[in-house]
């Protein structure tokens, strides 16, 4: 975390004023087409508007370098500046150990757009992170002080449990009210995390009429070293045939193993009223498939409920499609039609290990939860009210 001295104070845009998290410009982690951000639109020229900081929250990923900048609002937060960018900063990691200088090369050149960002909107506070390949690379540290020295970004190598609690208190509104149990997914580029709720506690407190969720206790959590960039790498997600996707799908359940049988969610999952959030791209990519989007919209798909029969369906799609034919659908694109089936790979051995029936689907996770932490340091009522999970 650190602290910006405010640059420019008179600059006052925003976007999509009124709503909290839901901008359309946020591009979801793994398996679906960059946006470019909108041009904000001027705020109106309150009192409270011009002395309202601005937070930002940055997250370097196996994949993407994304960016959020935001300030405090009645019942949230508005957005107002965003920025993601496909870096593709872990390509290689897992044959060579090390951050190649190519990769490394793509981050810096993303993360100086985001830096004057930062600057231009004379951000308060904010904190910029870095996840799997940063934490498991031999030169991570080495290229966090190189983006320090160079981009004057103070990058923190987050640990995977801040990684999961960040991520869940990002989507933690999305619970259903009337859940018992949940898991929690980010099926990230090189590290998937899994988080399980015990959500009985705060059941039927909220009307069902509002749709903001409720948080919970977190009773089991697991980062699990495999992403859509590491698993599509060793097995070459080009080109995956249905017994190649099987390999995938057991190499998951393999990672998966020790956790179920140390926790046993699956007799429990079963017993409650529960159900899956996935905050991933894959999740979202599935979701704008079924829908027969013609381009990805956030508005649609954020938030919206998928059954297992429908996300199964749209991974058989998938598996008999080309490369060029995925790099044709427009909710995923050339750069992550070799991403896709190894998150839907993944995501099938979540399924086979958890009898889930339906799952939600997140366009927001980490950035929104660092910004929900940051607010919630400084005492606004909005984010305590909201961050009803641990985050730090």
């Amino acid at each position: 975390m650190v602290d910006l001295t405010a640059s420019d104070p008179s600059d006052s845009p925003r976007t999509r004023s009124g709503r909290t998290t839901r901008h359309s410009d946020r591009t979801p982690s793994d398996t679906t087409p960059s946006h470019t951000a909108p041009s904000p639109r001027p705020e109106n020229n309150s009192a409270a508007a011009s002395v309202s900081p601005k937070y930002a929250a940055l997250d370097l990923g196996t994949n993407n370098c994304r960016l959020l900048i935001a300030r405090p609002s009645r019942r949230g937060f508005n957005v107002v500046d965003a920025f993601s960018r496909i870096i593709r900063l872990g390509e290689g990691l897992t044959a060579c150990g090390a951050l190649s200088d190519d990769a490394m090369d793509r981050a810096v050149d993303a993360l100086r757009v985001c830096a004057s960002k930062v600057r231009r909107h004379g951000v308060k506070r904010g904190r910029f992170v870095a996840t799997q390949a940063c934490r498991i690379a031999a030169n991570g540290e080495a290229f966090v002080a190189r983006v320090r020295n160079e981009v004057g970004l103070d990058l923190e190598i987050l640990t995977p449990e801040a990684e999961a609690r960040l991520a869940v208190a990002g989507c933690a509104s999305l619970i259903d009210p009337q859940a018992e149990l949940a898991m929690v997914f980010d099926i990230g580029g090189g590290s998937s995390e899994l988080i399980w709720l015990d959500t009985s506690q705060h059941r039927h407190k909220r009307p069902r009429r509002k749709r903001q969720g409720h948080g919970g206790k977190i009773i089991a959590w697991t980062s699990l070293p495999v992403g859509v960039v590491t698993l599509a790498e060793r097995h070459n997600g080009r080109f995956v045939t249905p017994p190649v996707f099987e390999e995938m799908v057991a190499d998951v359940l393999g990672m998966i193993d020790p956790f179920e049988r140390e926790h046993r969610m699956r007799e429990r999952f079963s017993d409650a009223h529960g159900h899956f959030l996935g905050t991933s791209g894959t999740v979202t990519t599935l979701a704008g498939i079924q829908m027969r989007l013609p381009k990805y919209d956030r508005r649609k798909v954020d938030g919206c409920w998928l059954g297992v029969d429908g996300v199964r369906s749209v991974t058989q799609d998938l598996l008999e499609k080309s490369y060029e034919e995925r790099c044709a659908q427009p909710c995923i694109g050339k750069d992550r039609a070799d991403l896709v089936l190894a998150g839907c790979a993944i995501l099938e051995a979540f399924l086979r290990t958890w009898p889930a029936e339906r799952l939600r689907v997140a366009d927001r996770g980490l950035r929104e939860g660092i910004l929900w932490s940051l607010m919630s340091d400084d005492g606004l009522p909005q984010a305590l009210r909201r961050n009803q999970i641990q985050a730090r």
